[in-house]
């Protein structure tokens, strides 16, 4: 039986949260840029990441370790 590895997946949710948060602060912040385009596709490119990461960190939580 393996066991879930509860912190993982808590971290997991807690960085989607916190990149969602971020790109919708960026959106607030980007027209006051002196390149609003590039700004938000910088935004959008880390919360791809950070989000691909945590799903990952998600899953392998999920899946666990042996007991």
């Amino acid at each position: 039986m393996r066991q879930k590895n509860w912190r993982l997946v808590i971290a997991g949710c807690f960085f989607i949260a916190a990149a969602l948060g971020f790109y919708f602060v960026m959106q607030s912040i980007a027209p006051s840029s002196t390149d609003p385009v590039m700004a938000m596709q910088i935004a959008g490119r880390v919360v791809g990441i950070v989000t691909g990461v945590s799903l990952v960190m998600i899953l392998v939580g999920l899946i666990g370790k042996k007991a």
